[in-house]
């Protein structure tokens, strides 16, 4: 509950909605609370003519027309307060959303290795759907239960206090009872949400590679797996119902004992004359209205319990904190020559170390190949510079400043990166080229396509620049996608590029288009390559050999040919046909 308030600090309008959903339900509460009273008066009065005496029959139908006029105000008045508690349900929603994916946004790159995506969605569906209809149910039924129940015992004392005091009694006994059995139902909860979570996430790992699925022939497999995580679920499920149950059937039975006892009371209390008829009823019907919420707390804890359950993930997700965080004195950063330094570098992915007192410096304008054995961290040097993860020790230097004492995003402005995997959205080639720049020209955009060889074929679409790529760029071939991800970048502009070289696994036509592209793409900037093909690396300024976490070697290609160290010996490898050496090139990362 303490969550669900916290949100509502966060949006005036919500909180408006509430206050007027509220004031409507204290309406209709004491609407509902005439009723009986107007039937109490009605009977006390025809009660009269059966006895013999007179009785006014226009009061009895200004009784009769009353009961119409609150039901009719109440059936409005609970229909609009209604309809406030779907939109403030729907804000929610919105709000809920917005500031999860805000708050992810901001999370740094390691939660998401930690974490399937499955399962971060999952979260938010589960967390915003369970928080929207228990703020829904609270706004349009419990509200109304609890100012009816209170009005009621109100006017039940005014006429009764034994009877009062037995209805009030009832509150405490019923909530004693239905709260000893939340421990176990979120406990078996726990379990059922994780098996859910572990369900989603694997089914959304199936369907991004669902070509690798298919090209394997694992559907079998994978419905397999899937059906066996819900197996769990409804395995979970069961005694955890069948808990529940038993439970609210013990609870009901002690409430079905305990109004025995109350409408024995009256009913006595009534043939021995204490009560009139017309009292006899009020009390009856007043104990029914109190009955209603009474009985419907079992649903009320229920759902408040999943809300409760089902919500937990989704705020550990907002308690997780930023560990990258542009401190109050952060400037940004203004890249004169582009200049970058590793200056004793460590990191670490949780307890694994990676890299070990890292040095090295890459000159303005400036190409420079990284080389070294998959694991020995050149991926994690490139993070590091964007700032995706933070040095455990040292300083990583731009021009002279720590990029540590800038604004993330002036850094990340200030570099350009194509990845081996072209990473495209769906959308249009236009929106995909412009993605750094949503503001970019048509022109621009063109120019940028231009200058990454990439004009000549999306011309040849249909629909141009305007059409439709698909998931991921599904829609276009291996080396279509690259030749965006470089017009992207070329749009960008930034003077530092970082080089994920993204020509080993396309084909020799292709890789001629996407290396012309790329070598215009490095004049003038600061370039960092994690190099896959030592044709690539021969064309560089400098190499970097990286071996157990720490710099190797620094050269030229001509320097580092003739030391014997890594570079020399994957060009002895490159000259052999057989097995050992495709496969020691493997290990480096290198298309042969």
């Amino acid at each position: 509950m303490q969550n669900i308030i916290r949100l509502f600090k966060f949006s005036k309008s919500l909180s408006r909605y509430f206050i007027s959903i509220s004031l409507f339900t204290v309406l209709v509460a004491i609407l509902n609370q005439l009723y009986p009273l107007f039937t109490k008066g009605a009977i006390d009065q025809i009660t009269k003519i059966i006895g013999g005496g007179h009785a006014n029959v226009t009061l009895v139908a200004i009784f009769a027309i009353s009961i119409f006029v609150s039901d009719v105000l109440s059936t409005i008045i609970s229909d609009y307060s209604g309809y406030l508690g779907d939109m403030m349900s729907i804000k929610l929603d919105k709000l809920m959303s917005q500031r999860y994916y805000d708050h992810l946004l901001t999370l740094p790159q390691s939660y998401f290795d930690s974490e399937l995506t499955g399962k971060i969605i999952n979260r938010m569906s589960r967390g915003i759907n369970q928080i929207s209809n228990f703020v829904q149910m609270f706004t349009n039924n419990t509200m109304q239960f609890i100012f009816s129940s209170i009005f009621s015992l109100v006017i039940v004392a005014f006429f009764s206090w034994q009877v009062a005091l037995m209805l009030l009694s009832i509150y405490p006994i019923f909530i004693f009872l239905t709260t000893r059995t939340s421990a176990v139902w979120m406990e078996y909860q726990k379990k059922i949400n994780n098996n859910l979570d572990i369900a989603s996430g694997r089914f959304a790992e199936t369907v991004s590679q669902i070509k690798v699925v298919k090209s394997f022939i694992q559907e079998k497999r994978e419905m397999t797996f899937f059906n066996n995580q819900f197996d769990k679920v409804i395995k979970t499920t069961k005694p955890q119902s069948i808990y529940w149950h038993k439970r609210d059937a013990y609870r009901r039975l002690i409430l079905n004992v305990i109004f025995l006892f109350i409408f024995a009371y009256i009913f006595i209390e009534t043939a021995q004359g204490k009560y009139s008829l017309g009292t006899m009823v009020l009390l009856i019907q007043y104990a029914m209205l109190i009955r209603i919420p009474i009985f419907s707390i079992s649903f009320i804890i229920d759902s408040s319990q999943r809300a409760i359950s089902n919500t937990k993930d989704y705020f550990e997700v907002m308690d997780v904190e930023p560990q990258i965080e542009d401190h109050e004195n952060s400037k940004d950063l203004i890249v004169t020559m582009g200049i970058i330094e590793f200056s004793g570098v460590d990191f670490a992915y949780e307890t694994e170390k990676v890299l070990s007192s890292l040095s090295f410096k890459l000159d303005y304008n400036s190409k420079t190949a990284l080389v070294g054995e998959s694991g020995e961290g050149k991926t994690t040097i490139t993070s590091l510079l964007m700032r995706l993860y933070e040095p455990t020790r040292g300083t990583i230097l731009i021009d002279n400043t720590d990029i540590a004492d800038v604004t993330q995003h002036s850094l990340r402005d200030n570099i350009g990166v194509v990845f081996q995997e072209p990473a495209l959205f769906s959308g249009t080639i236009s929106e995909n080229i412009a993605y750094a720049r949503p503001d970019a020209t048509e022109k621009d955009i063109i120019s940028a396509a231009k200058s990454a060889n990439a004009h000549d074929f999306i011309s040849k679409f249909e629909k141009g620049y305007d059409s439709q790529i698909g998931e991921k760029g599904l829609k276009l071939s291996g080396g279509q996608k690259q030749r965006i991800a470089i017009a992207r970048a070329f749009l960008k502009n930034a003077p530092i590029l970082i080089l994920d070289e993204a020509t080993s696994s396309l084909d020799s036509r292709s890789e001629i288009s996407v290396q012309k592209a790329l070598t215009k793409l490095m004049e003038d900037r600061t370039t960092l390559i994690i190099a896959h093909r030592l044709s690539t690396i021969e064309n560089v300024d400098k190499i970097i050999t990286i071996k157990n976490g720490t710099v190797n070697e620094v050269g030229s290609p001509q320097d580092l040919a003739k030391s014997g160290g890594i570079y020399d010996q994957l060009l002895k490898l490159q000259k052999g046909h057989n097995e050992t050496s495709k496969k020691r090139l493997r290990q480096f990362d290198i298309a042969n």
